[in-house]
């Protein structure tokens, strides 16, 4: 069951959704609890902390892009493996799938501009 907002067929921001075309489709992604305990294990981390730090170096591998989305489109609603992941594609080709990987680590775990100031 997707997680959108049914009104607007639009992706919820405030819960960490972001919307994206893939192959053609619409779709919403999000990285739930489950979505992120799959990443935890997939990636071995300890914890969210360590999850966060993994993925706030930048430097991320096309494998770690695909178990990524195929996280965050498992946790948006869509019935997808990793597998299918590896396939798709979206506007921008690698580039875009970079920015949308980003932007959904960002809505998850917030950016630069969330942090509270010291």
């Amino acid at each position: 069951m997707a997680r959108h907002n049914v009104a607007t067929g639009r992706a919820n921001r405030h819960r960490g959704e972001v919307e994206a075309v893939i192959d053609g489709e619409r779709r919403v992604l999000c990285l739930t609890l489950g979505s992120l305990a799959e990443l935890e294990t997939a990636f071995a981390a300890e914890n969210l902390m360590a999850l966060a730090a993994r993925f706030s170096c930048g430097r991320l591998k096309a494998d770690d892009m695909i178990r990524i989305l195929g996280a965050g489109l498992r946790g948006g609603g869509n019935l997808v493996s990793d597998e299918d992941v590896a396939v798709m594609s979206v506007d921008g080709g690698i580039a875009g799938l970079a920015r949308l990987t980003a932007e959904l680590l960002t809505a998850t775990f917030g950016g630069a501009e969330d942090a509270p100031n010291p």
